[in-house]
């Protein structure tokens, strides 16, 4: 089965699902919300003011940091206005939810009914309502690939997503038929280069292919904000991958040792040697 057919965030609202695990990534949307400022009234006064700003968030996933990334973006917009002439009514927004087809868009979904009023005045205080219309759509699909027609969005938004490859990259398993990157759950610090090699070059494959593909979908004089999670380096401490991936061979190893002593104990009862 493809990735993207299997991959997604861990759906829902309960205790250990994305929406309530995800603050490091609200803590990212924060740091960057003054670049997207900037880009916005770049993009709202190259594009001759448009009535109806149209964005899309990818790899979206579900909870609280989506809709605070959209709230984001109409703030961005209604302080552009303000600054202009200081009464100009904001454009309304269309805001496109894009992530793989196994993401929760339902729980995405019932939240939206929320949102404005005492959820806008939570995120942005007073002067939330000043806004134009917001309207919402969802795009599931692979964000490596078309997802929108020629010359139709504005502006394309995407926060810590683009670190996920879209598959296994070849060349993780040696001609003897051996996995090269053996005791690892991804990339790691202790992978040899042969893996570095590998994914790197499915990442630019990727990358490539998304920025291509955006290329053709945005409106001439439109903005795109892109965060991704950089590269390790030697004497960095364990990353969060590399540790899920250290307990998760400590799992798989007392599994098969619990087996394994099963089996033996079996032998020994159905031959009788106890």
């Amino acid at each position: 089965m493809e990735v993207e057919q299997v991959l997604h965030m861990k759906g829902g609202e309960g205790y250990t699902s994305y929406a309530n695990n995800s603050l490091h990534p609200r803590t990212i949307i924060a740091m960057v919300k003054p670049t997207l400022e900037e880009t916005i009234e770049e993009v709202y006064l190259s594009t001759l003011s448009p009535k109806c700003l149209k964005m899309a968030d990818l790899g979206c996933a579900a909870g609280p940091n989506t809709l605070l990334v959209a709230s984001q973006v109409m703030d961005s917009v209604r302080k552009t206005c303000q600054k202009l002439d200081g009464y100009s009514q904001p454009p309304s927004l269309q805001v496109f939810l894009n992530d793989l087809p196994g993401n929760d868009f339902n729980a995405l979904f019932r939240s939206l009914p929320g949102f404005g009023g005492n959820m806008m005045e939570e995120l942005l205080g007073e002067g939330s309502n000043n806004f134009g219309p917001c309207f919402f759509a969802g795009v599931p699909g692979s964000f490596y690939g078309r997802l929108f027609p020629n010359d139709s969005l504005h502006f394309f938004y995407s926060s810590y997503a683009l670190m996920w490859i879209s598959k296994v990259p070849k060349g993780l398993v040696s001609e003897a038929g051996e996995a090269l990157n053996k005791g690892n759950l991804c990339i790691a610090k202790t992978s040899p280069p042969e893996v570095h090699k590998a994914y790197f070059e499915q990442f630019q494959r990727d990358f490539t292919l998304f920025l291509k593909s955006r290329a053709e979908e945005l409106v001439p004089g439109g903005g795109v904000v892109l965060t991704i999670l950089g590269s390790m380096k030697s004497n960095d401490p364990l990353n969060i991958w590399e540790f899920i991936g250290l307990k998760l061979n400590d799992m798989v190893l007392e599994v098969c040792m619990h087996r394994n002593s099963l089996s033996i104990l079996y032998w020994q009862l159905h031959y009788g040697f106890m």
